[in-house]
């Protein structure tokens, strides 16, 4: 009799770790010590100056990353559809669904975990601000909390169907998505073969290529460089940049991130 209560007893607890798989992941998680970002191994670091460390991050569908600590705020730019749980330690798991080219913020502050469990493959650059950044404040596009901001309409709609207007308009589009105290996010999607520059007192600038796009940078008197999705580039203040798109029917989209307070010469 005494060995049939114990495997019964058994049996039970076996059925109550079944029913229960959340809050024993929960009480694990938080039996883990996070680690820092750059120890956790699905970020690899691309980019680092006295601005930024950028982070390619990639977690294949149906892994978890380790337990890893967000201690500064950040930019996130999806590079694929994806599908994941996000589990913050303190806070109820969430599941979350980003489109390719989906453009987050973060104040950070946090420590979490990422899990794939829909199988989908999760890939992004995440981008972590050095300097302290004030209160997020969207424009174009709803990023963060709040409402939008100085967006300015969009005309294309009250051109002619047939004007060329409307299909220069339509194939090179330019929205500001928001801003904090130090930096302006601008995206960018070009159709046409164009040369993107800026005029004035040239601040800081990241460069972030968007999936399934390319373009090249030219700057005086250094050679061309491409750059495709997924990849970043630096462009230092103080010093002229050109962005080149092929065009040819072949969209482009980038982003450009704007660093307020570096106005002058900047090394990285």
């Amino acid at each position: 009799m005494f060995t049939s209560n114990l495997s019964i007893a058994k049996v039970a607890w076996i059925t109550l770790i079944a029913l229960a798989p959340p809050l024993f992941r929960s009480q694990t998680q938080d039996a883990q010590k996070p680690v820092p970002i750059t120890e956790e191994p699905h970020h690899l670091l691309v980019l680092e100056n006295s601005y930024v460390r950028v982070f390619r991050f990639s977690l294949p569908g149906h892994e978890a990353t380790l337990l890893h600590l967000h201690d500064l705020p950040y930019v996130s730019v999806s590079l694929s559809p994806t599908d994941f749980v996000n589990a913050v330690v303190g806070k109820p798991e969430t599941h979350v669904t980003m489109a390719e080219g989906q453009v987050g913020y973060s104040r950070g502050g946090f420590a979490h975990l990422v899990r794939t469990d829909q199988g989908t493959a999760l890939n992004d650059l995440t981008i972590e601000l050095l300097h302290p950044q004030g209160e997020p404040r969207n424009l174009c596009q709803k990023i963060t909390d709040g409402p939008l901001n100085d967006c300015p309409p969009g005309n294309v709609d009250k051109l002619p169907t047939d004007s060329p207007l409307r299909q220069i308009a339509q194939a090179m589009r330019v929205a500001r998505l928001f801003e904090t105290d130090e930096i302006s996010v601008t995206s960018f999607s070009i159709a046409l073969k164009q040369n993107y520059s800026e005029s004035g007192p040239q601040s800081a600038r990241l460069l972030v290529v968007e999936q399934n796009s390319e373009l090249q940078v030219n700057r005086p008197g250094e050679p061309s460089k491409a750059l495709r999705g997924g990849e970043v580039e630096w462009l230092e203040a103080g010093k002229n940049w050109t962005v080149v798109t092929p065009g040819d029917h072949k969209g482009t989209r980038f982003l450009l991130i704007r660093f307020k307070d570096s106005e002058g010469p900047s090394k990285p």
